[in-house]
C-alpha cells in the first residue's frame, strides 16, 4: 500500500516533502572534488532532512549528499555509532 496519492511506500513518504525533490539533483550529486554548498545549504532548509539522513544511514548510501552530509561525513558518523 502506497501513502494516499504518492505511488510511495509509506516509510518513504517524506520523500514527497523533500526540497531536493524540487531542485536541480546535479547539485546534490556533484563532481569529485565539486562543491557541496548548494546541496547543503538547501537540506539545512529542509522539514525532512533528519529522515533524509537516517534513509542515507540504513541503506548505506554511497553517492551524493543526503540529509545534508556528504558521503564521508556520514562514514563518519556511523563509525562514531558503531
Amino acid at each position: 500500500m502506497d501513502a494516499v496519492g504518492t505511488g510511495l511506500p509509506p516509510e518513504l513518504a517524506w520523500q514527497e516533502r523533500s526540497l531536493c525533490a524540487q531542485t536541480d539533483p546535479e547539485a546534490f550529486f556533484p563532481e569529485k572534488g565539486g562543491s557541496t554548498r548548494e546541496a547543503k545549504r538547501v537540506c539545512m532548509a529542509c522539514e525532512v532532512r533528519a529522515e533524509c539522513l537516517e534513509y542515507a544511514l540504513a541503506k548505506d548510501e554511497r553517492f551524493g549528499i543526503w540529509g545534508g552530509l556528504s558521503e564521508r561525513e556520514r562514514r563518519r558518523v556511523k563509525k562514531r555509532a558503531v
